[in-house]
C-alpha cells in the first residue's frame, strides 16, 4: 500500500511500466531518477530535458488536459500536484489509473516526494543519491547565506492584474531561505496587488520579476519602478524558485550567483 502527499491511499496492482506526468518539475525528476523509458505522457510545459517533447505524447497543459489522449496511453499511474492541477483533473484521471498527488510547500516536502517516488518506481538508490546531493548543496548554501543581511523583496509572477508571491507557497519558502524578506508575506498564496501601494505595503529593496509564468520585459520593470522608492529590479529564473525535485540540484548554485549580483 502506498500513499501520496495528501495521505490518499494508492492501490498499485502491478509493477509500474507506464507513467503520465502532469507536472513539469516532476517530469524532470522522473528523468533524473532514470525513468525516461517509462514516461509515456507529459504536458506541453514539460520542457526539461529539452528533447522530451519530441519523444513523448503531449496530453495538454497542467490545467487543461486531453483526457481521451491519456486514456489511450493506458498508464499504470498518473502524477499530479495539488497546486498545478485541479480537483476535477484528479477526479477524471482516477477513472483511468491510480493518481499520485504531490503537495509541496517546503524543502522537506520535496525530499519526501523524491522518497515516495523512489518507493513507487523501485528506484530507491537513485532517489537516495538525489536527496543526499540536495542536502549537501542546501547545507553549503546555508553557510554561504548565514551572515548576509536580509533584503526586502517583492516577487512578481503576473501582470494585468499584477500578482505576486505571498505566503504559504514554495516560492516564499525559498525566498525566506535566501534571506529575502517578502513584503507580501502577510498575504496568502498569490495575491493581486495594487502597484501604486507598493511603497505603503513594504517598499522593497529589490523587485524580482520571475521568468514564468509571465514573460516580463524591460517596460514592465520600468512600470513597476515608477511606484517604488529606489528598488532595483532583477529578472530571475522562475524555475529556480518554483520547481522542486531535482531542479534543486541547480537552484542553490543559481542563488549564490544571484546574491553575488546584488551585493
Amino acid at each position: 500500500m502506498y500513499t501520496d502527499q495528501l495521505k490518499r491511499k494508492l492501490i498499485i496492482k502491478k509493477p509500474i511500466q507506464r507513467i503520465v506526468s502532469l507536472v513539469p518539475s516532476q517530469t524532470e525528476l522522473l528523468i533524473d531518477l532514470g525513468l525516461e523509458e517509462k514516461v509515456v505522457g507529459i504536458t506541453k510545459f514539460c520542457i526539461h530535458p529539452y528533447y522530451l517533447k519530441q519523444n513523448k505524447k503531449i496530453v495538454g497543459g497542467t490545467k487543461n488536459i486531453k483526457i481521451n489522449v491519456i486514456k489511450k496511453l493506458n498508464p499504470d499511474i498518473i502524477l499530479c500536484n495539488k497546486e498545478e492541477n485541479t480537483e476535477e483533473i484528479v477526479a477524471e484521471c482516477e477513472k483511468i489509473a491510480p493518481v499520485h498527488v504531490s503537495d509541496i510547500y517546503t524543502l522537506d516536502d520535496c525530499l519526501e516526494l523524491i522518497h515516495q517516488y523512489g518507493n513507487l518506481f523501485n528506484c530507491r538508490t537513485e532517489a537516495d543519491k538525489i536527496t543526499q546531493k540536495i542536502n549537501f548543496k542546501l547545507n553549503d548554501f546555508k553557510t554561504f547565506i548565514h551572515n548576509m543581511p536580509k533584503k526586502k523583496v517583492a516577487y512578481f509572477i503576473w501582470r494585468n492584474p499584477w500578482m505576486v508571491a505571498g505566503n504559504n507557497n514554495f516560492i516564499n519558502h525559498l525566498l525566506t531561505l535566501n534571506n529575502f524578506d517578502n513584503i507580501y508575506n502577510s498575504k496568502s498564496r498569490y495575491p493581486e496587488i495594487e502597484l501604486k501601494k507598493i511603497r505603503l505595503e513594504g517598499d522593497p529593496d529589490f523587485v524580482l520579476l520571475s521568468s514564468e509564468p509571465y514573460p516580463f520585459k524591460e517596460e514592465h520593470a520600468f512600470e513597476i519602478g515608477r511606484f517604488t522608492h529606489h528598488a532595483k529590479t532583477i529578472f530571475v529564473d522562475g524555475e529556480m524558485f518554483s520547481w522542486y525535485g531535482s531542479r534543486l540540484l541547480k537552484a542553490f548554485d543559481y542563488f549564490k550567483k544571484l546574491h553575488n549580483r546584488i551585493i
